[in-house]
């Protein structure tokens, strides 16, 4: 079994001669079709020692991009300690992009599918119960695309006894001094995190009591 993540990606792309190398600054990577993707993660799993799937994520390159969609999976070998990063352009398109899922290889991706569905709108095909995890059935959003506002959508509320106490929608949220800014260079995570460029409104929050 090869021991280092260069010995591992060697070995995929020799295999799997659709897969190619994906940059990234932390850890290995690749791009494979959705076509084989459970054949590789197969591979990862059974073969190099990746035990443990992570997590699972997506990303929306906007509208226009092609792929618009890709679904990010991070593998961990609990042998080798080491990282793996697994990304797959999905199929269909905008309004419902779809991709293979792995919850045959790691049932704990149930959660992560559905949430990656309830936030992007992506199907896992072969998903046991996909299903939303966050927002309610009939949510007409997917909060989490690029078109979505920072300060959300008004929505109607689903369920009477909720829309009683706080009104018949969901309205969007206030800015609260955004749009939201990270500082660049090389500093502490803390002080990178996003700032809002007006924080006035967070001003008596912070000071202490006397």
């Amino acid at each position: 079994m090869p021991t280092t993540t260069a010995d591992v990606t060697s070995a995929i792309l020799e295999k799997f001669p659709q897969a190619a190398v994906r940059a990234s600054l932390d850890h290995a990577a690749i791009d494979v079709p959705a076509t084989e993707l459970l054949a590789v993660m197969q591979t990862l799993r059974d073969a190099h020692g990746f035990d443990m799937l992570m997590d699972l994520t997506a990303i929306d390159w906007a509208e226009g991009a092609a792929p618009r969609f890709v679904a990010v999976y991070h593998l961990y070998s609990s042998t080798n300690h080491e990282y793996f990063r697994v990304a797959t352009a999905c199929t269909g398109d905008d309004e419902a992009p779809v991709v293979p899922s792995v919850t045959s290889l790691w049932p704990g991706a149930n959660w992560h599918e559905r949430e990656t569905y309830d936030m992007f709108g992506i199907k896992f095909e072969g998903h046991p119960d996909l299903r939303r995890i966050l927002m309610w059935e009939g949510y007409p959003h997917y909060p989490l695309r690029k078109e979505f506002p920072l300060a959300g959508i008004e929505t109607e509320l689903p369920d009477p006894e909720v829309a009683a106490e706080t009104g018949t929608k969901v309205k969007p949220a206030p800015m609260a001094g955004g749009p939201f800014v990270a500082s660049s260079g090389e500093m502490n995570l803390t002080e990178a995190e996003p700032r809002a460029k007006d924080e006035s409104w967070n001003e008596s929050s912070e000071k202490p009591e006397a």
